[in-house]
């Protein structure tokens, strides 16, 4: 799962240049998910799930034709997205807003240079043609010559997915940090990922995600799909075998 920054000032086209970006990657066979950074509040004054967080509830979930849910606290980026790792397999998780993220990002107002991970500033009208909710006094310095698919390659070729700060050296750099600096300048072609990123196996420890290397991955993986190919799932309905999940109680620290 890869990640894109979309950053820059106030009304000057963050979210259209997100709703641009999508479809052309679902075109391509790509799944995504999306995280916006807000100030204001999700929830609808005088809605139920509303009434439930003013009477005290911790977590509201609302399910129905939607689900969702929501905390009374923001959540740190880089947990919301290992939750997203672990709800659902997608090959991007866009971000607007997240200025601070140490992913790479798309910007749609001039930047300071010196941020590393901004890829390129675009003209959001150039591309889409459309100026009535875009402040144009922010986009003057903007590149003009760009395109949606000039965009899409470039996510393609330079972005990556949670460092897992493992350093394992599989990539070919010393430390997690060199591999996306290399990333960023593109330096590693697009196929090449980090080893620890990826989706096959992933150990929660009291609720929390605990990064595994490549081989600890393997030996994980292997030996509980073992276990479970011993065992008759058949005849209790689980056939395909797509995902296991396995819970286990330290009775130890009682």
């Amino acid at each position: 799962m890869r990640v894109i920054g979309i950053t820059g000032k106030k009304n000057t086209g963050k979210t259209t240049l997100v709703t641009m970006l999508i479809p052309e990657l679902i075109k391509k066979g790509y799944t995504l998910g999306t995280i916006k950074k807000t100030h204001s509040q999700f929830d609808i004054e005088g809605r139920d799930t509303e009434k439930h967080s003013v009477a005290g509830a911790k977590i509201v979930a609302g399910v129905g034709k939607e689900t969702f849910f929501k905390l009374n606290k923001e959540m740190e980026l880089e947990d919301m997205l290992k939750f997203m790792k672990e709800l659902e397999t997608l090959d991007f998780v866009i971000l607007e807003g997240f200025k601070e993220s140490p992913y790479i990002k798309i910007a749609t107002a001039d930047y300071d240079n010196s941020d590393d991970t901004i890829l390129k500033v675009v003209d959001v009208r150039k591309i889409s043609g459309e100026t009535s909710e875009i402040d144009s006094k922010n986009l003057d310095d903007c590149d003009t010559s760009d395109s949606i698919k000039e965009i899409i390659e470039l996510i393609e070729d330079r972005s990556y997915g949670i460092l897992q700060k493992l350093n394992c050296k599989k990539c070919g750099y010393n430390t997690c940090d060199e591999f996306r600096i290399a990333k960023i300048k593109g330096e590693i072609g697009r196929e090449t990922q980090c080893f620890a990123d990826i989706n096959d196996a992933v150990l929660k420890v009291d609720g929390e995600l605990i990064p595994m290397n490549p081989f600890v991955t393997m030996l994980v993986r292997n030996i509980t799909t073992s276990i479970v190919d011993s065992l008759r799932t058949n005849e209790f309905g689980a056939k395909s075998i797509e995902k296991i999940e396995l819970i286990v109680k330290n009775e130890t620290q009682k």
